[in-house]
């Protein structure tokens, strides 16, 4: 059985090491990427499960590269979480009309956050505790 891959895509280091580890302990295998372009290049070369997207981050924002994701035949079915401090109905709006698979704001909650993303990839709840 092969590794359920996830990309985080955030510039926050303190935000990368506590999803990182909240993620690694619910069985996910964890790669991040700081800035937008970056992460657009990966996801071309790469194959994940699953995005945890930031939408302020350096280079490409958020919003350009889930444009760029949906608009690319074999990245338009991959679900994105898109988890930022922007909490405002008009960045949730613009970010659902562009296709984010969910919004999540900061501070979130990581037991959410492993929900979405178990929902997105099939992934049973081994390895997690408390």
């Amino acid at each position: 059985m092969s590794e359920t891959r996830l990309l985080v895509v955030e510039d926050e280091a303190n935000i990368v090491e506590a999803l990182s580890y909240v993620l690694q302990r619910a069985g996910f295998l964890v790669e991040t990427v700081s800035d937008g372009d970056a992460a657009l290049q990966l996801l071309k070369r790469e194959r994940f499960a699953a995005v945890v997207l930031d939408i302020m981050i350096p280079g490409m924002n958020g919003f350009d590269i889930l444009r760029a994701v949906r608009a690319d035949p074999r990245l338009a079915d991959l679900p994105i979480l898109v988890l930022t401090a922007r909490g405002q109905a008009k960045d949730r709006q613009m970010a659902e009309e562009i296709g984010a698979s969910a919004f999540i704001t900061k501070p979130f909650s990581n037991a959410e956050v492993v929900e979405r993303l178990r929902s997105f990839t099939g992934k049973s709840q081994q390895g997690e505790e408390g």
